[in-house]
């Protein structure tokens, strides 16, 4: 399980390493181009009930951490689902339950 850290939270987001090796990608690429969005997802089983969305922008802190040693091997249909619902006007919705099968599809 990996962790992203967010902003001066110093809880972090607990997100499986396959999801967040993806997430991070699209982050990094969308900040590089100076793009500011937002990621949403379900608060998974075990947790408080509800959603989070967090808005992503360059000068908000981000730290990522992977549970694993080895890097997670990209998917190239995942990585462009997630390119794709952060471009979206709802911006990245990302299934923690689902263990980052897929990218939720952007409301159209």
């Amino acid at each position: 399980m990996g962790l992203l850290f967010y902003g001066s939270s110093e809880s972090p987001i607990r997100v499986p390493d396959r999801v967040l090796a993806h997430v991070k990608v699209v982050i990094a690429t969308k900040l590089r181009r100076g793009e500011s969005f937002t990621m949403s997802w379900r608060h998974p089983s075990g947790e408080h009930a509800g959603r989070s969305t967090i808005w992503i922008q360059p000068s908000i802190p981000l730290r990522f951490v992977f549970g694993s040693t080895e890097p997670e091997m990209l998917d190239p249909a995942l990585l462009q689902a997630y390119a794709t619902s952060a471009n979206s006007s709802s911006g990245l919705t990302v299934d923690l339950e689902e263990h980052g099968a897929a990218a939720t599809a952007p409301a159209g």
